[in-house]
């Protein structure tokens, strides 16, 4: 199959898939006699499995970690589980500081019942360090 054909089945830009290939997570694709890229079925499933871990925030380098890994059939999934439980830290680290900037802004938001900007709180509440 051609990289439209590729793109659509997976769900991914073809210079996303381009890209892909150049950084290593995708290997490069044999050629047509025309040069065209020539894609097959595991091309579709590797892409698949990159656009989910990049749905999940995982970052190239640890996903080039995960196709690592899945070439040995038998070996233990521990790097897996810890790559996982490290984007699941990550993404708790998110949370709490997306949380802390919601109450920031709502109390900034509730901080000024003024109409002209040189009695806005808002804007006095920005100039001051936060402690």
């Amino acid at each position: 199959m051609k990289i439209n054909q590729l793109s659509k089945l997976a769900n991914v830009l073809s210079k996303t898939i381009r890209y892909y290939e150049e950084v290593g997570l995708l290997p490069k694709a044999s050629r047509n006699s025309n040069g065209y890229r020539k894609y097959k079925l595991v091309d579709v499933e590797r892409l698949i499995f990159i656009r989910r871990c990049r749905e999940l925030q995982i970052p190239l380098e640890q996903i080039k970690v995960l196709i690592q890994v899945q070439t040995d059939k038998t070996s233990s999934c521990s790097e897996v589980d810890l790559l996982i439980e490290q984007q699941l830290e990550k993404v708790r680290q998110t949370i709490s500081e997306l949380s802390l900037l919601e109450k920031t802004l709502n109390t900034l938001a509730k901080s000024c019942s003024n109409d002209i900007v040189g009695e806005c709180e808002i804007l006095k509440n920005l100039t001051q360090e936060i402690h």
